[in-house]
């Protein structure tokens, strides 16, 4: 692998948030600065901590930001079922960001694991 780009956990984490960026466009103007904000956030962190991750140069560092990068997409998930539960959105909306997210989940553990062991 010559890149973290070669990543399939990062190509699809960085799919992840175009889909996300899209969704929150509709979300109301008042919460540009807060969930809406705050859920962006999130989800750019998933594929920022899987790139630094890649570029250190110590295993445990590596997966030390995989685990963030999870942390941070369990925060995504978090967000956006408060958005769901405020009706800023519908549960149709987010459906292939959930399903994605739930395969980043498992890509992540695997990741961690192989790495740890």
């Amino acid at each position: 692998m010559k890149s973290y780009r070669d990543l399939i956990v990062w190509q699809k984490s960085v799919n992840m948030v175009t889909l996300v960026y899209k969704v929150v466009k509709t979300f109301p103007d008042d919460e540009k600065f807060g969930l809406t904000s705050q859920i962006k956030r999130s989800s750019v962190s998933i594929s920022s901590n899987i790139a630094e991750g890649y570029g250190r140069n110590y295993t445990k560092d590596y997966a030390r930001f995989l685990q963030i990068a999870r942390g941070s997409l369990f925060e995504m998930q978090t967000q956006l079922q408060i958005a769901l539960n405020l009706d800023f959105i519908n549960r149709k909306d987010i459906e292939d960001i959930l399903d994605l997210s739930v395969e980043i989940e498992k890509m992540l553990n695997t990741l961690i694991k192989k790495i740890l062991s």
